[in-house]
């Protein structure tokens, strides 16, 4: 229940033989009926979908793996530095899945 002066939530308390609402704001009011109030949570069984290692979620370049010689990778930038200093470049091997780096 809220105070209809200002809006805020009122509190229950027993006086005597009957049970007033009251406001912080001096708003009371005497419970005509008893009141109950029933709080319920649903809990929805979502299913949670795993993903594993998928790769195309990168850009793919083409670029010579050291290890197989394939040429296509997938690439991305990460600071890896100061901040005044340029990002690092990973490779990913589209066929091997090695992963490289290049700091130029």
């Amino acid at each position: 229940m809220f105070c209809p002066e200002c809006g805020s939530l009122l509190k229950s308390k027993q006086q005597k033989t009957k049970t007033v609402q009251f406001c912080s704001c001096g708003y009371s009011s005497d419970l005509k009926e008893e009141t109950t109030f029933k709080e319920t949570i649903d809990h929805k069984d979502d299913e949670i979908h795993v993903v594993e290692d998928k790769d195309d979620i990168h850009p793919l370049t083409d670029v010579d793996c050291p290890k197989c010689q394939h040429d296509k990778a997938y690439y991305w930038l990460k600071q890896t530095r100061a901040g005044d200093e340029p990002e690092t470049k990973f490779y990913k091997c589209e066929k091997c899945k090695h992963t490289w780096r290049d700091y130029s």
